[in-house]
């Protein structure tokens, strides 16, 4: 019977085993078979040829496996027992995953008697002889000489045409002898060679079954390897690496295959039971603690909301007619009407802050302010429910210099030493006509009143709050952090990337475990070196980092301070392949 195993650890010793004769089909079957004889590595002691194959004595029917940068890689033996070795024979063995739901056929292994290549190679060689008698040039089938000779003796003219067809066209020679190049070639063809050829390539398809019984297959297999002599069991190292997929916990791996003689099926192959693969994933020794973050909530709350509303010039009328008036009085009623539509938030106040442009006395600016602000206020109480327009309030602001200020310092036309000197004007101001007056003295200055000017004559709607049922002032409360918690469902799902992108701020244990999932270990070790080294877990981390890193004495140094903290941590370790080298190391604690 056909044998399924995981492979052996390395033997302590040199194990003596039978020498093995393989003919390994590689490239076009042109080539030919490549004969070679395996030999005993001095290094290794094992047999060693194109494709592993060795003597096998493993039982085992499980095995661990890592997952590592969200890949898992299987290994197994598939074993061939010498009295199947048949030289009449092939084994056609396909390994059959099983994952989650899913059945994946692997790429299958091809076990061929030396005789059954043989049959194929003749196989081939038949269809080429075969292949051989079609003829594809159609000049063969024109008795040429015979041509020549009729045109020698009856067109000397003609015939002497046969290599410089400049002496006389086609057409002319057709008028001269009234024979057509057609109606020659026919006469001098063999037209049964031709019917025959026909025929023959119309047979090539079905001659080709009937000889090439068993085609050898040179794509979508793992190995078609030739026994030819062989005294004892034999065994294929078959690797699989496969994109693993999450909570993914373990993995089965069954045979399925056949025998045949000739060309001509036996029966099915009996196969034993599966073997199972546990996979041991980073990901699962990731702290799944819910992080929560501290947020502080006000009672009050504040918003506000600005409309650039035109009023012709000293005047305080509303006219819904003029500039974007209209369009900016609409989006400042749907704003007040969102406000009052919320359950959470109450207004206390709104007020209404309408402000002029330093053009003019100040006096001057602050009545005119003052009577737009009411102006405004009248016109949106109109759209206010009655119960809420008590609320409303009028104030002003009568020259924007705060505003002016800001305006200037971003200001992309005029050159920064002169946005320096405007600065400076405004911030030691101590009269605005002055102030003003000083400004209007620039070359700016024109470009300051057309530009900057207008955006100075707004109004300001500010809004008072207050959250709904909330005694006190403040209020400190948490708040589950779900940037946090969507880097930890990416490690869940082993997109490490992601989960790097998203805890790499972080700077904790699972910023560190992402790092090192993704496979930047000299990052996670970085993070390790800041955590807390009393910790069971970062310890875990910080022998498996150093090992990867080569650093075998500093990772014993944290695995074992890891196992006195949490003596469970070992047997984790007995579970995950990347930490063996670590467990057998391990002196007695």
């Amino acid at each position: 019977m056909i044998g399924l195993s995981v492979p052996a650890e390395p033997p302590a010793e040199e194990d003596d085993g039978a020498d093995i004769k393989i003919d390994s089909i590689r490239g076009s079957l042109s080539e030919g078979p490549i004969i070679m004889n395996a030999i005993r590595d001095s290094e290794t002691g094992e047999m060693v040829a194109s494709d592993v194959i060795v003597a096998s004595k493993v039982t085992a029917r499980f095995r661990n496996v890592a997952e590592r940068a969200g890949y898992v890689t299987i290994g197994f033996d598939i074993t061939v027992p010498a009295a199947m070795a048949d030289s009449r024979w092939q084994l056609k063995v396909r390994p059959m995953m099983r994952i989650l739901a899913d059945t994946l056929e692997l790429d299958p292994v091809y076990i061929t008697g030396s005789g059954y290549r043989a049959a194929q190679l003749r196989g081939y060689e038949r269809y080429r002889a075969f292949l051989a008698t079609i003829i594809t040039d159609t000049a063969d089938f024109v008795h040429l000489r015979q041509l020549e000779v009729f045109l020698e003796r009856h067109f000397p003219e003609t015939y002497a045409m046969k290599n410089d067809s400049s002496l006389i066209s086609e057409p002319m020679a057709e008028n001269l002898f009234g024979v057509t190049q057609r109606d020659a070639l026919y006469h001098y063809t063999s037209h049964l060679r031709r019917t025959i050829n026909e025929r023959r390539k119309l047979r090539a398809a079905r001659l080709y079954d009937r000889y090439v019984k068993d085609p050898i297959v040179t794509e979508g297999i793992r190995l078609d390897t030739v026994l030819v002599s062989a005294d004892g069991d034999f065994t294929y190292c078959y690797e699989h690496t496969f994109k693993s997929r999450p909570n993914l916990r373990k993995v089965m791996v069954a045979l399925d295959g056949d025998l045949y003689e000739m060309g001509e099926h036996l029966t099915a192959l009996p196969f034993p039971d599966e073997l199972t693969f546990y996979i041991s994933s980073l990901s699962s020794l990731a702290d799944m603690t819910t992080r929560y973050r501290m947020t502080i909530m006000e009672r009050m709350v504040y918003d506000n909301t600005k409309a650039l509303i035109d009023f012709e010039v000293g005047k305080a009328v509303i006219d819904t007619l003029l500039g974007d008036n209209a369009s900016e009085i609409c989006r400042v009623r749907r704003c007040i009407e969102n406000v009052l539509a919320r359950d959470d938030l109450e207004l206390d106040s709104l007020v209404i802050v309408a402000s002029c442009s330093p053009e003019g006395s100040f006096e001057s600016n602050r009545r005119l302010s003052q009577a737009r602000s009411k102006a405004v206020l009248e016109h949106i109480g109109g759209y206010v429910p009655e119960e809420w327009r008590d609320s409303l309030i009028a104030s002003s602001l009568p020259e924007n210099w705060s505003q002016l200020a800001l305006l200037v310092e971003n200001d992309t036309v005029i050159s920064p030493d002169m946005r320096k000197n405007i600065s400076s004007m405004i911030a030691s101001m101590k009269n605005p006509d002055r102030t003003e007056k000083e400004l209007s003295r620039l070359s700016e200055y024109r470009y300051l009143r057309e530009k900057l000017y207008p955006q100075l004559r707004s109004v300001r709607f500010d809004f008072y709050l207050h959250r709904k049922g909330m005694q006190k002032d403040t209020i400190h409360t948490t708040e589950i952090d779900s940037v946090y918690m969507a880097g930890l469902q990416a490690l869940r799902d082993l997109d490490y990337k992601r989960a790097v992108g998203i805890l790499r701020p972080y700077d904790d244990y699972n910023a560190a475990l992402a790092f090192m999932s993704a496979d930047y270990n000299h990052s996670a070790l970085d993070v390790l070196g800041r955590l807390d080294d009393r910790d069971p877990k970062v310890c875990y981390l910080m022998a498996m980092v150093l090992a990867r890193l080569g650093q075998l004495e500093e990772a014993m140094k944290y695995f074992e301070l890891c196992i006195a903290y949490d003596p469970y941590m070992e047997h984790r370790a007995n579970l995950d392949p990347e930490m063996h080298q670590l467990v057998k190391l391990k002196k007695p604690f």
